[in-house]
């Protein structure tokens, strides 16, 4: 499809031309976008059905009542949310070959994408304290970990969150976009667009880059701390069967928060790259699809 337009660019403004992108998706042929439908449709079933699985059990079973279950609730519910954002649209320009979207839908889900995500990032900070506190600090667990505690550490997660998605879409639609169009991907994510502005995005890279570094650096030096304490303080157990039980509430929800943030490092921590490649579209497949239906296995 041609490239459309709402205005001409005036010299020395900052006014975005272009009035849609159009999105090459993974694959070109016909044979593969019907492999590739099936395939995203089955892992969203089951990401969705999985997640509201376990939030059902946390609502439901007084034993599941516990810190650790009710950050696991919330991961579920935001995992259901981020997938959301970018899976249907993809299913939808599968069956449709229609590969245009908006300017304002483009910022639209990148704003949603970022904030759900960035919630996620905080929240897997959160859970891996609270097992800090249970595992090295269990005398003072419940009164460091309260219901108080709990939902000022699921607030303060929102704001960190909303603050990195807000600031990334105010800065992306500061940037002029007169063509070409084509958005070397299946969503609409910062580093692509930063290759289709007509204007720098030098400090846009920037920012992105410190924003990364300062909100999920900290939220990741916090995560190895805490789980450093862990696994120094289950190594210490005598007991083999205790320290399969220990490592049993933590090992797995580790796995997560290393397929997250190593997909989410290769997608946004790499200034001034390529174009994107079928091994970048590989890497954001995972982060969008299947590092959200690893969420489950943390229960």
């Amino acid at each position: 499809m041609s490239l459309q337009k709402l205005m001409e660019p005036e010299a020395g403004t900052n006014r975005t031309a272009v009035a849609e992108f159009i999105l090459l998706g993974l694959v070109q042929t016909e044979e593969m976008q019907s492999v590739v439908f099936v395939l995203l449709l089955f892992a969203y079933l089951v990401t969705i059905g999985g997640n509201l699985s376990i939030l059902a059990a946390v609502l439901v079973e007084p034993k599941l009542h516990t810190p650790m279950y009710f950050f696991l609730g919330n991961l579920s519910v935001l995992d259901v949310g981020c997938i959301t954002v970018t899976v249907p649209a993809i299913l939808d320009r599968l069956l449709s070959h229609q590969r245009t979207i908006s300017y304002d839908a483009c910022l639209s889900k990148l704003f949603f994408f970022h904030l759900l995500a960035g919630m996620d990032c905080f929240l897997l900070t959160a859970m891996a304290y609270d097992r800090f506190l249970a595992i090295c600090r269990p005398l003072t667990y419940s009164t460091r970990m309260s219901q108080t505690v709990q939902r000022m550490l699921v607030a303060a997660s929102w704001a960190c969150a909303f603050t990195s998605a807000l600031t990334h879409t105010v800065a992306m639609s500061a940037l002029s976009f007169c063509g070409p169009n084509e958005v070397s991907h299946f969503y609409c994510d910062l580093p692509q667009l930063f290759q289709l502005s007509c204007s720098s995005a030098q400090l846009n890279e920037l920012l992105l880059f410190a924003v990364g570094f300062i909100m999920a650096g900290t939220a990741l030096v916090l995560i190895v701390t805490s789980y450093s304490h862990v696994a120094a303080a289950v190594l210490r157990i005598r007991s083999v069967e205790g320290r399969k039980k220990a490592f049993s509430t933590w090992g797995s929800h580790l796995t997560v928060v290393c397929l997250f943030y190593g997909t989410g490092i290769f997608n946004h921590m790499r200034l001034g790259s390529e174009e994107a490649s079928n091994k970048d579209k590989g890497v954001g497949v995972f982060n969008t699809v299947f590092s959200m239906e690893q969420v489950s296995s943390t229960a």
